[in-house]
């Protein structure tokens, strides 16, 4: 079965504008560099991902609280975390044609790859953070940043989640919420962007068991991918070598995937150790400590964080699906998205638009759609519809024909073999739940 070959990404794109996954930020007045909207199905897609995510890491455990923090924080936050600091990236620019670049992403010995001349500035440190102003003034006074991370909310409320929850270690808080970094090159669709969705858990440890616990949540933030479905051989951990560590962290891991791009980051988890509280604490004055009663001893937790980017696992999700093949002479593409992902998990065809089928059809749609993401179509080809929801990765399709009047079945078609079978209506609901489990 072909993947697609090297143009894998460009039929990506093209598919995902085709049945509304994604689509150009500002499209019209020729859109904004690598900011993106997520069209009907899409947005589907992504909150998909989301719930799974909340449900898998916070709801599901009984030591995980979530929080959502606002974007903008008090400028001292990022003083104290480091990033005014330490948030840079080697910025170089080709003295011919002014094209900027990651340093650490070319191979200075070569030309500029936009105009061909080998002509570079020195490297020189850019600060990633986005500035905007807060207030009705515009003055140094009135400086604040977009924050770049989402954990950064979950240190400085670290009391305030711990104590309203009590919460005892180990306990990990959650969250879920935009970030912005100001990048030097972007690219790669929706992999690399200014403006983008993390999602991050906070989990407090005991110092002397942070190296325990992130071997476990390495382990299981492995696993969830492979539960998405995403093939397993694309799928990879590689550990941090100590040069290329960040400035918080002991020790860290990245969950990796093959996209067609090559193999890149989908995910980190790190043993950030106390820096964080730490650095917190000294900067704001207050003690941010847990109190141990067995020991009756305050201590400061260390942190070992788990940090997804929501679009990067869109993206890895889309790509691992993205499937072409050849059946009876015709050209297939398929996207075989995980049914607890799917946007829609079954569309409904009356097979012909009279003796009544319509009306069945219609009926058995607002049966389902209380339950699942259900979709009715009457236009076309029965064919043609079949691969309009193939390749919006609609994995169930239910086919209301005239056997429908005598027995009151139903033709269900699977989207990844593409099997028929007859299935009573009746039973639609428990058929449809026991192929997602």
């Amino acid at each position: 079965m072909a993947r697609g070959g090297d143009n894998t990404m460009d039929k990506l794109v093209s598919l995902c504008k085709r049945r509304g996954f994604v689509f150009r930020n500002s499209d019209i007045y020729g859109g904004l560099e690598a900011t993106y909207d997520y069209g009907p199905l899409g947005v589907e897609l992504k909150n998909n991902v989301k719930q799974q995510w909340w449900r898998d890491v916070v709801t599901s455990r009984a030591d995980v609280v979530g929080m959502d923090a606002a974007i903008f924080m008090n400028s001292k936050v990022w003083e104290a975390s480091g990033h005014v600091q330490e948030f840079h990236d080697p910025l170089v620019d080709c003295k011919n044609c002014k094209a900027r670049y990651r340093e650490d992403h070319m191979d200075m010995d070569k030309p500029c790859p936009a105009c061909g001349i080998k002509d570079w500035t020195e490297p020189r440190q850019f600060n990633l953070m986005l500035k905007t102003h807060y207030g009705p003034s515009e003055d140094s006074a009135s400086i604040i940043y977009l924050r770049p991370e989402t954990a950064q909310g979950i240190f400085v409320n670290f009391l305030n989640a711990q104590g309203t929850a009590r919460m005892k270690l180990p306990f990990g808080i959650a969250q879920i919420g935009k970030a912005f970094r100001n990048e030097i090159t972007t690219g790669n669709f929706l992999f690399r962007s200014r403006e983008f969705e993390q999602m991050e858990l906070e989990f407090f440890v005991k110092p002397d068991e942070s190296a325990e616990w992130l071997d476990r949540w390495v382990q299981s933030r492995f696993d969830w991918y492979k539960s998405l479905g995403v093939t397993e051989s694309k799928l990879r951990l590689r550990q941090h070598e100590g040069d290329e560590l960040a400035h918080y962290a002991a020790d860290c891991y990245d969950v990796e995937y093959e996209f067609p791009f090559g193999w890149s980051e989908l995910e980190g988890i790190a043993d950030r150790g106390t820096y964080d509280l730490d650095q917190h604490a000294e900067h704001s004055g207050k003690k941010l400590t847990w109190f141990d009663p067995q020991n009756n001893e305050h201590i400061t937790p260390a942190v070992v964080e788990s940090s997804a980017g929501v679009d990067r696992t869109v993206l890895t999700i889309l790509a691992d699906a993205y499937h072409e093949e050849e059946v009876k002479g015709e050209q297939r593409t398929v996207l075989r998205l995980h049914p607890k992902l799917a946007p829609t998990t079954a569309a409904i065809y009356p097979l012909v638009n009279r003796d009544g089928l319509p009306e069945i059809a219609a009926n058995i749609f607002d049966d389902l759609k209380g339950d699942f993401a259900a979709f009715y179509d009457a236009g076309g080809s029965i064919g043609r519809r079949y691969r309009r929801q193939d390749e919006a990765g609609t994995p169930f399709g239910i086919t209301v024909d005239s056997d429908t009047l005598e027995d009151e079945t139903v033709t269900i078609r699977e989207r990844d073999s593409m099997k028929q079978e007859r299935v009573p209506m009746s039973q639609l609901h428990d058929y449809i739940s026991d192929k997602i489990r």
